[in-house]
């Protein structure tokens, strides 16, 4: 079941490689997650064994963090994965509410296609900055913003595409 009530597309979820690929981008999620862990329970060692932490080390976490939110992200929205207020959208009859998650899910693909928009100026000109302890020009972090939208838009293309044909379904 989809998060929407209704049952999920059916794929043949062993041969989808967009699923298989968005099954690695969660694998990758918790990589990253590990490597925060690490760091930060590195510094909490050192730091407790009164040593000098590692220059820098805090702000690798703070840095995946972005990078596991976009990713984790364009992982849950193949999964359906993603929090759904759906109690008044299944108050609605059935052409209106394929609608309504229609306009829905174009409307969050607008956000994420303009999201990549504005990241053509922002990345290069985080690009220009660097962080204080790792000295990592930003640009590397804020390009988390882009990849992650852009690999937001395929699930949500696929969604919508669905979407659509419950919306032109023909009653029975």
């Amino acid at each position: 079941m989809s998060a929407e009530g209704a049952p999920a597309p059916q794929h043949d979820q062993a041969r989808d490689p967009l699923r298989r690929a968005y099954d690695v981008l969660g694998h990758l999620g918790g990589l990253i997650l590990a490597v925060m862990t690490g760091a930060v329970f590195l510094q909490v060692v050192l730091r407790f064994l009164g040593r000098v932490g590692i220059d820098g080390l805090e702000e690798v976490p703070r840095y995946l963090f972005i990078w596991l939110v976009m990713i984790g992200a364009a992982a849950a929205m193949q999964r359906g994965e993603h929090t759904v207020l759906d109690y008044f959208i299944n108050l609605l009859p059935a052409r209106l509410r394929a609608g309504v998650l229609a306009f829905t899910t174009a409307s969050g693909i607008g956000l994420f296609v303009y999201l990549i928009k504005l990241s053509f100026v922002l990345v290069p000109n985080a690009q220009l900055q660097t962080s204080a302890g790792l000295g990592l020009p930003l640009g590397y972090v804020f390009v988390a913003v882009p990849v992650g939208a852009a690999l937001i838009l395929p699930p949500m293309l696929r969604k919508l595409v669905h979407e659509l044909g419950a919306l032109w379904r023909k009653p029975s």
